[in-house]
């Protein structure tokens, strides 16, 4: 990688607050290089100077590029291999200003972040996770690690840490996006969770070092969140959250929306609700994610949900008439069957020995009756 672009992607990256569309613009323009000198310089126009004016004279890409190294991060600029390119294709598709691209991303952890995102789905919700939520966000969230998807989210209390973890309990790598420095621990009780995901996995930022989170930068991060993934999962949320805006960032974005529903009871469930009205699709288990994310025709083969497959599937319709005729609590013989079921004889001879074979009938003294047998 050019060291020019890098200094000046690392320049770029703090002298602007995000989403900064117009430096983005600016410097999809004129490369970051030269962006970078007339930002200095303050030759540029309006839009971009509002953007850039008050820290135009802070020069730290060099402290920056080596306070990331100390902590094991390092940028990752469009100009790299390791830029989800596709990802972010949508952000300029979109056509919001909210939805700015960033201009670099710091990451810390031993993976590619092109490679992570290829299959993404982000998993958000609310920070006062109710245990229902907790325990159906695990659920999810090792379901599609466990199926090759990255888990994606903000590693906040409540469902985000949920979801983290519940990747790295099944051995997948897993993107914690924060609203500060990749070096520091936000939560502070989250240190050695994001430690962890670190080892095998990202954690990002568009904030380089040194940068402190603050309640805007967190709505903001959320786009990032929502543009990762190729899917968003809000498992709970209020009316008014955090959750929600990641949403809504992903529909811009052209990205699937999902969310679980909940009691129709719980505030924290009310987001949830909302997003399902206004057209988010509803799921309750990462088999039902997977499919929404999955391009048509890709769709790989899943077992049944458990207690889905019933006994009777696949029987022929004279043996499912047979099988419909049958007493629980009696014994009929084939005759009675015949007339009971509409079903000549023969052929209520020929469905008792299928029946038979599936175990879900009983043979007793010239006598048949049904054999109660439990859905797999």
């Amino acid at each position: 990688m050019n060291d020019a672009i890098l200094l000046a992607r690392a320049y770029l990256s703090r002298v602007a607050e995000p989403p900064a569309p117009a430096l983005a613009e600016f410097v999809a323009e004129v490369g970051p290089v030269e962006a970078a000198a007339r930002v200095r310089d303050g030759r540029v126009g309006e839009r971009v100077a509002a953007e850039t004016g008050v820290r135009r004279a802070v020069h730290r890409a060099e402290d920056d590029l080596a306070a990331a190294a100390a902590a094991g991060a390092r940028l990752v600029v469009p100009e790299h291999a390791e830029w989800p390119a596709e990802a972010f294709a949508a952000f300029a598709a979109s056509g919001s200003a909210e939805l700015a691209p960033p201009v670099a991303l710091w990451a810390r952890g031993p993976v590619s972040l092109q490679a992570l995102c290829a299959q993404a789905v982000a998993v958000v919700g609310a920070r006062a996770a109710t245990g229902y939520g907790a325990h159906v966000a695990a659920e999810l969230a090792a379901g599609l690690a466990d199926r090759g998807h990255t888990v994606v989210s903000g590693a906040a209390i409540g469902i985000d840490g949920v979801a983290h973890r519940a990747a790295l309990a099944v051995h997948r790598p897993t993107v914690a996006v924060l609203a500060c420095g990749v070096e520091r621990a936000y939560p502070a009780s989250h240190q050695l969770l994001l430690e962890r995901i670190a080892a095998s996995g990202l954690v990002v930022s568009e904030y380089p070092p040194g940068s402190v989170p603050a309640r805007h930068r967190f709505l903001v991060r959320n786009r990032l969140i929502a543009g990762l993934a190729v899917g968003t999962v809000v498992v709970e949320a209020g009316l008014r959250s955090g959750a929600q805006r990641t949403a809504n960032d992903a529909a811009s974005l052209g990205k699937a929306v999902m969310a679980v529903p909940g009691p129709v009871t719980s505030g924290m469930s009310a987001g949830c609700h909302r997003l399902i009205r206004e057209g988010a699709l509803l799921v309750t288990r990462s088999e039902e994610v997977v499919e929404a994310v999955t391009p048509i025709g890709m769709h790989l083969a899943e077992p049944p949900p458990p207690g889905s497959r019933r006994p009777t599937d696949g029987l022929n319709e004279a043996a499912a008439l047979v099988h419909d005729a049958l007493p629980v609590r009696a014994s009929r013989d084939t005759r009675w069957l015949a007339l009971e079921a509409g079903v000549p004889i023969g052929a209520v001879r020929a469905a008792l020995v299928v029946l038979e074979r599936r175990g879900l009938v009983e043979h007793r003294e010239g006598r048949w009756r049904r054999r109660i047998v439990e859905p797999a």
